[in-house]
């Protein structure tokens, strides 16, 4: 009895668990192990944040001042790419404030809340007649590319009056600096509409008729009607003479562009003053029987079916653009030109 006493715990321990009589646990204590923390809450308010930011897609969004398609698709969760695809859209293509976006896989606009409002820390510059995008940017304090890219805008986009710029400024509530007064600067000021100015939306971004846009406007419907060109070809002019211009006589453009629609003289439509003489650039635009260019280059009437293209297909057939798709955000504009002023 004392021999088997004096056996070590340890061998006797062994062979219990070897003879069936013991388990392991009962032949060993266990190393209690302490539980790990659980790590819930910290990875659920993640998640809930996102979520929370991240709201439901409608079917269809309204575009707000400052918008532009990565931001709106971030804010409802989508790929730019989807956004640009279900509606037509390249990635240099313009959005304007009022302009209604389809969201891929979004509810039906009743069952969702509407979208919070743009948050108001963000700077915006507010477009006056004779401003540009590097004059804003100049005047900020801004590099032009960054204000450009802050706005879904390329080199050759245009801006109007009335138009919000987004800035892309570290402090928001930065102001532009003043600048020294110019001698000439009272002869450069741009004019303030007259109060009897009508305020007109423009590819749904609501900006002042100016003299100088309502006489362009004028010439162009009138010139129309004098050659016989039908409601829907006159309605392809101003929509035209919209994207090319922003319907202006421009002594400026791409290359050798000018005029109202920005037509070429190294492409046969004029001389540098025949393409400035709004009435000659018109008469060309609409070509025809008046084509003042006629066998070198093709007016509206020149196209063989014009009638049944669209707005875009048709002015494109005409200006031969290297941005096809921009004319139809001014169809609605241009048909209300043409009620007002026809």
């Amino acid at each position: 009895m004392r021999a088997a006493l004096s056996v070590p715990l340890a061998i006797a321990s062994t062979i219990a668990v070897t003879l069936g009589i013991a388990q392991p646990a009962e032949a060993a204590a266990p190393h209690v192990k302490r539980q790990a923390k659980p790590k819930a809450q910290g990875s659920t308010v993640h998640r809930t944040a996102r979520v929370a930011t991240t709201a439901q897609a409608p079917a269809e969004y309204v575009v707000a001042d400052g918008d532009t398609v990565s931001g709106i698709a971030e804010r409802f969760g989508l790929a730019t790419a989807e956004v640009l695809a279900a509606n037509g859209l390249g990635w240099s293509s313009l959005i304007f404030a009022g302009q209604r976006l389809a969201l891929p896989g979004g509810m039906p606009a009743e069952a969702v809340p509407a979208p919070p409002p743009v948050a108001p820390e963000i700077a915006r510059h507010t477009v006056v007649e004779g401003d540009t995008i590097g004059g804003i940017a100049a005047a900020y304090g801004l590099d032009v590319a960054s204000v450009l890219s802050a706005n879904g805008l390329g080199p050759s986009s245009l801006i109007f009056p009335g138009e919000a710029i987004v800035l892309p400024l570290a402090d928001p509530s930065a102001s532009a600096p003043e600048a020294a007064p110019q001698p000439d600067a009272l002869a450069h000021a741009p004019e303030s509409p007259s109060p009897g100015t009508s305020v007109v939306a423009v590819a749904s971004v609501t900006v002042p008729l100016t003299d100088e846009m309502r006489a362009n406007a004028r010439i162009i419907i009138d010139v129309g009607r004098a050659v016989g060109v039908p409601e829907q070809g006159i309605i392809v002019a101003l929509a035209a003479a919209a994207q090319e211009s922003g319907l202006k006589n421009l002594h400026h453009g791409d290359l050798d562009s000018l005029g109202l629609f920005q037509q070429r003289p190294s492409e046969g439509w004029g001389t540098p003053e025949e393409v400035l003489d709004p009435v000659r650039s018109a008469t060309a635009f609409y070509g025809g029987t008046a084509n003042p260019n006629a066998g070198r280059t093709l007016g509206l009437l020149d196209i063989a079916g014009w009638e049944s293209m669209t707005i875009t297909q048709a002015a494109q057939a005409v200006q031969l653009s290297a941005h096809p798709d921009h004319y139809a955000k001014w169809e609605a504009s241009a048909r209300a030109w043409l009620s007002e002023l026809g």
